[in-house]
């Protein structure tokens, strides 16, 4: 992507607009999905399918940090883990309800991600990758510590209370309307981020940092940012699944947990808007379905992982919409 020479530093205008045809592409296949599964409880199980759309989000969120500002993280996990530790252990023992809940878990995973993303973005490439992995550890030897935490056990039996203390959404098929809503929320919030201003300029800074800089931009405001903005989205998907179990584990905050979400971006596709939403509903659907091969789930999960490195080096959704020429 170029950056107009002839435009004011710092000037919004430098960055071209999306096409409006792709823009009226995207809302037709958001609202398609969003159809879709409204009415996929009455074929699928409601369980299942708010383990898919909590992953979805969780890959969306890590999309934005890799597919659109170009930082990699193998420490997205301690955002994911936190959140679902405080939202679990909020809702259980300070008896708040669940929109309280979800949003006291991305609140610990934006000061998280302040905390992380300013000492990471200090360094670059595989430095400041080493340094996410290092200190998502520490949060998992503080998970595994913590009182609260429940060490190995984690946070059982975590209770799903009225929303907005009123509404009486127990039940699965009930719960599953409001993780629908929350996390199609949150995907049109990263879908705008994108399409903005602020996303256009983290493009430019992903494809020529030095040429940004030069332009008058401040290109580490904008990676603490979107490192921020992606850990917080991170933390409401995390303490969203946390609601959905009803339990917080230390499965959440291990390092296995950044593997799998950098998985699920690079197979449905990184820097694409549905290609994450796709690579968690596949490595989901792997793990359910295969779930009775044990230790074996792991080897099909890095042969399929490696056939589509090889095959769809962009990605399923990034070949498709190769395929058709329009971005998706």
């Amino acid at each position: 992507m170029e950056l107009r020479e002839d435009v004011p530093a710092g000037s919004t205008a430098a960055i071209p607009h999306d096409d409006q045809g792709a823009g009226r592409l995207h809302m037709a296949l958001f609202a398609v999905l969003l159809v879709l599964f409204a009415i996929a409880p009455m074929f699928f199980y409601p369980v299942f399918l708010m383990k898919v759309l909590c992953f979805a989000l969780f890959a969306a969120a890590f999309n934005l940090l890799l597919g659109y500002g170009g930082l990699l993280s193998f420490g997205h996990a301690a955002f994911f883990g936190s959140a679902s530790y405080i939202s679990a252990y909020t809702a259980k023992v300070w008896g708040v309800t669940p929109e309280v809940s979800v949003i006291l878990g991305a609140i610990t995973a934006m000061i998280l991600g302040v905390i992380v993303g300013s000492l990471a973005i200090r360094r670059t490439g595989i430095y400041m990758t080493m340094i996410t992995l290092a200190l998502a550890q520490m949060v998992y030897f503080v998970a595994l510590q913590a009182p609260f935490t429940g060490g190995e056990d984690g946070i059982q039996s975590v209770p799903r209370r009225a929303l907005f203390g009123v509404l009486a959404i127990s039940p699965d098929r009930t719960f599953y309307y409001f993780v629908l809503i929350v996390v199609f929320a949150a995907v049109l919030l990263i879908y705008r981020i994108v399409h903005s201003p602020f996303g256009q300029v983290l493009k430019a800074i992903r494809e020529n940092e030095a040429r940004a800089i030069s332009l008058g931009y401040r290109v580490q405001r904008y990676k603490l940012a979107v490192f921020v903005m992606s850990a917080t989205l991170a933390g409401v998907a995390g303490a969203t699944k946390a609601l959905v179990f009803q339990l917080a584990s230390l499965t959440d905050v291990y390092w296995t947990m950044s593997g799998e979400v950098v998985l699920m971006t690079l197979l449905g596709g990184m820097g694409t808007v549905f290609g994450p939403l796709v690579g968690a509903g596949l490595v989901v659907t792997l793990q359910n379905y295969f779930a009775s091969f044990g230790a074996w789930v792991t080897i099909i999960q890095g042969v399929i992982f490696v056939i589509g490195v090889l095959l769809f080096r962009e990605g399923i959704v990034g070949i498709i919409a190769k395929w058709i020429r329009r971005p998706l």
